[in-house]
């Protein structure tokens, strides 16, 4: 018992001082926009946080998320966040059809054979990945992740000096 008193408060100090293990770096995601245009998250690196969210005119849970998506975007959009609509295994005319109907304003790229989602690590739709304006991964949310949610994580992220 008196040698796990001695034990317990050095692990905690050891724990305490050691280094933070940094987010992963970001894969680069380049592609031409679904409307106009086209987007680069390298050009983005010290200027924007941004948001991916991994999604497709098939995934219900994405329709019923798609309100609040348009809600983080026109919220963050003045304080330098960027949302992105990657749309997993839809065609041109699906996700376009599916943007006018949900009124999504957002920038929105194409990911036909999942090989961008695949190289952020994902499984499933909707998928949401925040990368913070140093290029790192600081959040991938499998599934549901509704306005409030990610704002939790960007607020902090924005506060940041």
């Amino acid at each position: 018992m008196g040698a796990t008193r001695l034990l317990l408060p050095l692990l905690a100090l050891a724990l305490a001082a050691a280094p933070a293990a940094a987010a992963p770096a970001a894969p680069p995601l380049a592609a031409s926009l679904l409307d106009d245009g086209d987007f680069d998250s390298r050009a983005l690196i010290g200027k924007k946080v941004v948001v991916l969210r991994f999604q497709g005119s098939w995934c219900k849970t994405c329709t019923a998320q798609a309100p609040a998506m348009q809600r983080l975007a026109d919220k963050y959009r003045a304080r330098d966040v960027e949302v992105v609509g990657v749309h997993v295994n839809d065609t041109a005319g699906e996700a376009r059809a599916w943007r006018k109907r949900h009124r999504q304003s957002y920038a929105a790229v194409l990911d036909p054979g999942a090989r961008m989602a695949t190289r952020f690590g994902f499984k499933r739709a909707p998928y949401t990945v925040v990368i913070d304006k140093q290029g790192e991964m600081v959040a991938r949310i499998t599934g549901s992740a509704d306005d409030a949610r990610i704002g939790k994580i960007l607020d902090p992220l924005l506060a940041a000096k």
